[in-house]
């Protein structure tokens, strides 16, 4: 009777399902690990940060405001301004734009106003006066005229100018007609002095400008008769110490 040896080198190998029983078998897949950079890594992130921080300061600039000063109702030309007259605002503005800061209302209160204020309206500095243009004992009276019976340079508030009356067309005409002589001395016109305190836009048909002036309050009931014959004319004083 054969004896049979067990040892390692005498088992019966086993066949694998897919091959003879002597295939070895496959070697296992080695994963290769990819390398980190951590310097392109720190980039990318400062690339990040830096980009969200230049869109909040872009965001931040375009979106900053101001609280200034608006108009809340109409204020006329030479009337006290009141703490109901103006009202704050949030405004994003041009550096370029002259406003005034809401934190020196109380210091606006009391003053009166250089020109007419409309609500609603942006209040500039130059618009307000502590100086009144209609002083007590004055009144005003707005003055009608065509392109020829005022100067071509720009007129302004606060400006001094003269109305002066010219002669009546119809008057004329009567006097000419009861037989007057023509050589007979032409009197100095009338001239009454004057405060410009807003000036208006001239109508698109006729190009009449109405001029708003202040003038003593015994002489304002004549110019406003002379006015409605259309029958005056505006001119400039001469500036104190001018030549």
């Amino acid at each position: 009777m054969s004896t049979t040896t067990t040892g390692a080198q005498g088992r019966a190998a086993v066949p694998g399902p897919g091959g003879p029983a002597d295939s070895p078998a496959p070697a296992p897949r080695v994963v290769r690990q990819r390398r980190r950079r951590p310097g392109l890594i720190a980039l990318s992130v400062a690339l990040i940060a830096a980009g969200g921080l230049s869109g909040a300061l872009l965001f931040t600039a375009s979106g900053q405001r101001s609280s200034v000063l608006v108009v809340a109702r109409d204020v006329p030309v030479g009337a006290t301004v009141t703490e109901a007259d103006l009202a704050p605002a949030s405004l994003a503005l041009d550096p370029l734009v002259k406003a005034v800061p809401t934190a020196k209302k109380a210091g606006l209160v009391g003053q009166r106003a250089a020109v007419a204020l409309k609500a609603g309206s942006l209040l500039s500095p130059g618009q307000v006066t502590a100086v009144s243009l209609v002083k007590n004992g004055e009144q005003l009276v707005g003055v009608a005229l065509k392109p020829s019976q005022l100067p071509a340079s720009r007129l302004a508030p606060g400006q001094k100018v003269l109305i002066v009356s010219t002669p009546d067309p119809a008057q004329a005409a009567g006097a000419a007609a009861a037989g007057g002589k023509p050589a007979d001395p032409v009197p100095a016109p009338k001239t009454l002095a004057a405060t410009v305190v807003a000036v208006g836009v001239a109508a698109p048909a006729t190009g009449v400008v109405v001029v708003d002036v202040a003038v003593p309050a015994a002489d304002g009931p004549m110019l406003a008769s002379r006015v409605a014959t259309g029958a005056v004319a505006l001119i400039v004083a001469a500036q104190e110490g001018g030549s």
